[in-house]
């Protein structure tokens, strides 16, 4: 367990993991799984106390969309959808029953949708696809904190 909110000889806020976890049953409840998702991160706030910006709440909306629209156009059956604090970030799990990995298509300016993953992957820390015994699991991990100066937290971009 690694605890957030340690440094500079204070104390931990809370131990990982904080986690929730919810079963979607078609592309019809994305509102309810940005929801969770809007509800996890609230609670994180004030019942932990631990820095969630309003940026946050919206990236991790984002991505949550994204996972689970894409689970529910792609895979038969219900999605498992986790969120969980690791490290100073909120993962973003999505598994699903497909076995078939998710590709990023090339870039094509004329492209009207199917940029998902790719906005995914722009907002997030880490972006990682592993296959399962039985169909395959998403994760996008994003930064809980912005930087004390006010720049977004994320991936660097050189």
């Amino acid at each position: 367990m690694d605890p957030i909110g340690q440094g500079q000889g204070r104390q931990p806020l809370v131990e990982d993991p904080i986690t929730v976890s919810a079963a979607i049953d078609s592309s019809q409840e994305i509102a309810a799984a940005r929801g969770i998702s809007r509800d996890f991160l609230t609670t994180l706030q004030t019942a932990h106390g631990l820095p969630v910006s309003q940026r946050l709440i919206d990236v991790a909306q984002l991505v949550v969309s994204e996972l689970v629209t894409n689970a529910g156009k792609y895979a038969p059956g219900p999605c498992l959808l986790t969120l969980e604090i690791r490290e100073g970030a909120v993962e973003v799990t999505v598994w699903d029953s497909c076995t078939t990995l998710p590709a990023v298509l090339p870039p094509d300016p004329a492209r009207v949708g199917q940029h998902g993953l790719e906005v995914v992957m722009a907002v997030s820390r880490s972006f990682e696809v592993h296959r399962e015994p039985v169909g395959k699991r998403i994760k996008a991990a994003i930064v809980l904190a912005d930087d004390p100066g006010g720049d977004p937290a994320g991936r660097q971009v050189s």
